[in-house]
């Protein structure tokens, strides 16, 4: 047995598999990639798992499905825009690996052609590939069999497939040791020779995750329950960041990110207001903007939040530095993130999202103003800020220093988002 060759370690005891592979595993992912947070998208909030495609052909986990999609992506101008990671998620396996072969089979009815064909359709869009796996025995929705036992061999088959993005899910792996079997895999995927982003759900499966070495050995993690079509969903999953943000911040950055899952806006239950919530609070977390819609039917107002080169920029900024919350006064919340230019004192522009929490007494219907001096947010820069309102850029509301008082008014249950941008000392 080579040193290197630990494909079939998981049948192994937990102490020899230990034994064998903790050396591998702290060569870390080392790919070059995702140096920004993922762009794309991704079924599963908006589609599910539905496999009738006779009932339900527009609704299918299918070949057409990904086909229309990598059509719509280009065609609505998504994917000039950064979003080009096509992901298919679960519920496209057949439920056994091939008899002889052992490697995963895309189901032959939805994907009549092959992954390799589907992989050459999406590349020659000038889009990415992106597929769903899962650590265990099963995946999530338990419709096909996941990686345990099999890691070098399905690693091997995304790469020859053309795979560019790997979603690692965690289900039915209660006997595996998660901080050995995600490294595993990733060191799977780099001897393949093929760069592929690896998106590892490692920490919502642990109750006490270790980012610092979770960071080494994934692009993104998830950290939060499943994302849902609706404005609680979004408040719950910025708490669970808000509860450690100081562990969080301190992880996320150039090809490791904090993953907060999919943007669901443009779908069935979410409010306008909800929907600038999610897209403000995922830029100033800088969280991969992966969207979970059908872009067919996504409304002209929704698309255009989607297609906020503004914010989009904020997003993507190349410094890479996740934002926080830095200042609550009762329902109201303002998160900053620091973001470039940089002026000549060295100082950070920032990008600010003033949030309502919740409910205003004794008008929970009514909009609310909101003031602070700007010394409070750490805006300090002597020289001022020019503020921009990232939800309609050329509105220039002015310089602010930092003891100014900046104003807003925001929706209920709404966010306003602004980009400070530091002023040069002359």
């Amino acid at each position: 047995m080579s040193n290197k060759d630990c494909s079939f370690l998981p049948l192994l005891p937990l102490a020899i598999w230990t034994c064998c592979c903790l050396r591998q595993a702290a060569v870390g992912l080392e790919n070059g990639l995702a140096r920004t947070p993922p762009m794309g998208w991704m079924p599963f909030e908006r589609f599910r798992c539905v496999t009738d495609c006779v009932k339900f052909p527009n609704d299918c986990i299918s070949e057409a499905l990904f086909k229309r999609t990598a059509d719509l992506l280009v065609s609505e101008g998504y994917g000039a825009l950064g979003y080009e990671y096509l992901i298919i998620d679960d519920c496209w396996m057949e439920p056994n690996r091939d008899a002889v072969t052992q490697k995963l089979v895309p189901h032959r009815t939805r994907f009549p052609g092959g992954m390799k064909t589907l992989s050459n359709y999406i590349h020659d869009k000038g889009l990415k590939f992106g597929l769903y796996h899962d650590i265990g025995k099963r995946t999530c929705m338990s419709l096909g069999p996941g990686a345990f036992g099999h890691f070098a061999l399905d690693a091997q088959t995304f790469a020859d497939w053309g795979v560019d993005y790997v979603k690692l899910d965690g289900c039915y792996a209660d006997h595996m040791d998660f901080d050995l079997a995600y490294p595993e895999f990733g060191w799977a995927l780099n001897k393949t020779g093929r760069p592929m982003v690896y998106s590892c759900s490692w920490p919502f499966y642990i109750n006490k995750p270790n980012y610092e070495r979770i960071k080494k050995h994934c692009n993104l993690w998830r950290f939060a329950e499943d994302v849902r079509d609706s404005h609680r969903s979004i408040f719950r999953i910025m708490q669970k960041y808000y509860t450690q943000q100081h562990t969080l911040v301190k992880s996320g950055g150039p090809g490791h990110w904090n993953d907060p899952d999919m943007l669901v806006l443009g779908n069935y239950l979410m409010s306008y207001d909800a929907s600038r919530l999610q897209l403000a609070m995922w830029a100033v977390l800088a969280a991969p903007l992966i969207m979970s819609n059908d872009l067919q039917t996504v409304r002209p107002e929704i698309k255009e939040l989607l297609q906020n080169r503004a914010i989009i920029e904020v997003d993507q900024d190349p410094l890479g530095i996740p934002g926080e919350s830095v200042y609550t006064l009762g329902n109201l919340q303002v998160w900053r993130r620091p973001i470039q230019p940089i002026n000549n004192l060295g100082l950070h522009s920032y990008a600010l999202a003033f949030v309502v929490l919740g409910d205003y007494f004794p008008c929970p219907l009514c909009p609310q103003t909101f003031e602070v001096v700007l010394e409070k947010l750490g805006l300090n820069n002597i020289m001022g800020y020019s503020v921009h309102d990232l939800f309609n850029i050329s509105d220039e509301l002015g310089i602010y220093r930092g003891n100014d008082k900046f104003q807003t008014r925001i929706n209920p249950r709404g966010v306003t988002f602004y980009k400070f941008k530091a002023q040069d000392f002359y």
